[in-house]
């Protein structure tokens, strides 16, 4: 037996892979329109009818060895690939279903070939089958394989010789694609920095261009706030506009236009513009932001929202609060309601936890009492609800002593509910509560107020810590800042939070959505790398995989490790 394939066998093994049954994972995928699937389009095209009427299938995967594409040479082959679920949806990695074409020439990093008896699970014998990584031609990253499988009689060592064309093939049209898209790219954005005398940012898959006067007008905090807003940008197809709160104090215009060539999206060019607004100066000449007992945070971006939020506040004008979960939008209503408002009782529903009954029910007294309310999570109310809530709050509108009450709703506008709703039209104002990822100069105040209301007031953050906090994402926004230090919390009560305390989520900052098997692979890999103090080897051996898949896997989830600490590093 070869020595690669020993070394395979040996770890389709450790990984318990069934000799019996293939055990590929269905996979969902979240969006199949990637680099690596517009180049192969044509490709596939081209080579399926190379092989038409041939027993043999020609196939395509990401880097994960989920198959995206299935092309036949001969359709009565279809049966027996799908008895082995070697079809779209289903992940063939080494770890799924052993020794295989695809999963294993993943793992080696190289184009080999399998023959039938070669394959660790009994059934996938009856098939030979030779796979060919596909690696980006710039950045050298595995997007992905190409595979050919036949049956096992018609094994021939062409086989290899045609997988192994097929992804250099692909390699030539990301190549030629990204040449070409990345011109049109450049093409604008010199149009945009001749004709409009403004700070130009370009952005595609791959690029980031600046010009002069972008480093000229914004210092250097301003423009990663910039770049960090305009990375939201990043694949969208179709132009809008935005409001950035920098931590200068200024607000930017970022106005993004799109660049196509033909169909296909190149990136986009986005015109930066300075907003005048004479109630707000820089930083240095600001005044100082209220100071709010149940929320923390002095950035200019979560300054301007509570400002709007204590302004309409103030003068009993209704409003909605919109953000993403978690961004901390009641208790931001609460803690202005208890600044400008003070006095006056304000009654809390929360809609996604009380039944119909209850939530109608307290809302009609708070209106009947003349009380101040909140509802959150308005969204979350069925038809009939929003219909009682609304016809409650329209007769308050309509009367004279409207002026006495105040009314906030809570929501998420993605979810739901929508801008025309008879209910939003008694609501004169919106406030936009930034997401965490947009106000992260917040967070190390913002990780010390949480400490501090766990009763940790003796835990603090190091400083290479609350770097690589500042790092992460944040999806889930405060609240799920306010797990993560739950956790920390539950290990360590005293002292200071250094790297090797943070969670394995938080020392890997890839910007790819992880499935959650792909979510605990990166924590294994993190725990193992921290357990072994950085040694690769010795991880990659307790995880039962190679040296070459451990360093594949740090490069994918974007693992930092060192010598007594693991981190990550940020790949967007």
């Amino acid at each position: 037996m070869r020595n690669w394939l020993r070394v395979s066998w040996l770890r389709s093994a450790q990984a318990n892979v069934d000799t019996d049954q293939p055990g590929a994972d269905y996979i969902d995928p979240d969006s199949v329109d990637t680099v690596l699937t517009r180049a192969a389009a044509p490709v596939l095209d081209a080579m399926a009818q190379e092989i038409e009427s041939e027993p043999v299938s020609l196939i395509l995967t990401d880097a994960s060895g989920t198959v995206l594409r299935r092309r036949l040479g001969d359709i009565g082959l279809a049966a027996a690939l799908d008895s082995v679920h070697l079809a779209p949806g289903f992940r063939y990695a080494e770890t799924n279903v052993g020794t295989n074409g695809i999963g294993t020439s993943l793992e080696v990093g190289a184009p080999l070939l399998i023959r039938g008896d070669e394959h660790y699970n009994g059934r996938l014998r009856r098939f030979s089958c030779a796979g060919a990584p596909v690696t980006h031609p710039v950045t050298g990253a595995v997007l992905g394989a190409v595979d050919l499988t036949t049956l096992a009689e018609n094994t021939n060592a062409l086989l290899l010789s045609f997988a192994k064309m097929v992804a250099q093939r692909i390699r030539e049209q990301i190549l030629e694609e990204a040449g070409e898209l990345d011109r049109a790219l450049l093409r604008d954005y010199h149009l945009a920095c001749q004709h409009s005398g403004r700070p130009v940012i370009a952005i595609g898959d791959e690029v980031l261009m600046i010009n002069d006067l972008t480093h000229r007008v914004f210092d250097s905090r301003d423009q990663a706030a910039i770049i960090d807003r305009t990375r939201d940008s990043r694949g969208r197809s179709e132009p809008f506009t935005l409001l950035a709160d920098l931590p200068s104090g200024v607000t930017a215009r970022l106005s993004y236009r799109p660049t196509f060539v033909d169909h296909r999206l190149a990136g986009g060019i986005v015109h930066i513009k300075e907003q005048v607004d004479g109630r707000r100066t820089r930083s240095g000449d600001r005044d100082r932001a209220p100071v709010l007992r149940s929320v923390a945070g002095t950035s200019a971006t979560w300054t301007r929202t509570v400002e709007e939020m204590i302004d309409a506040c103030a003068r009993g004008e209704w409003i909605v609060v919109d953000g993403e979960p978690g961004t901390g939008k009641s208790t931001s209503v609460r803690a202005v309601h208890e600044y400008s408002r003070n006095g006056h009782e304000l009654v809390c529903v929360d809609a996604s936890t009380s039944s119909t009954d209850e939530i109608v029910e307290r809302v009609a007294t708070a209106v009947e009492d003349g009380s101040d309310l909140l509802i959150h999570r308005v969204h979350s109310l069925d038809e009939d609800t929003l219909d009682a809530v609304s016809d409650l709050l329209l007769d308050v509108s309509s009367n004279s002593a409207a002026d006495d009450s105040w009314v906030a709703v809570t929501m998420h506008s993605a979810q739901g509910l929508p801008d025309t709703h008879p209910l939003l039209r008694l609501f004169p104002k919106t406030v936009q509560v930034p997401p965490l990822r947009h106000h992260i100069e917040d967070l190390p105040e913002l990780s010390r107020y949480l400490l501090d209301g766990m009763g940790a007031a003796n835990l603090t953050l190091s400083r290479a810590a609350a770097n690589q906090l500042a790092r992460v994402s944040w999806s889930g926004n405060v609240a799920h800042l306010k797990s993560v230090l739950e956790d920390i919390c539950r290990r360590r009560r005293s002292g200071t939070i250094e790297l090797d305390d943070l969670p394995a989520e938080c020392r890997s900052t890839t910007r790819r959505r992880l499935t959650r098997l792909e979510s605990l692979e990166r924590d294994a890999v993190v725990e193992a790398l921290a357990l072994h103090n950085g040694d690769k080897v010795a991880a990659a051996k307790a995880l039962g995989m190679s040296r070459a898949t451990i360093y594949r896997k740090i490069r994918e989830y974007g693992i930092e490790y060192r010598a007594r600490s693991v981190r990550s590093r940020d790949h967007s």
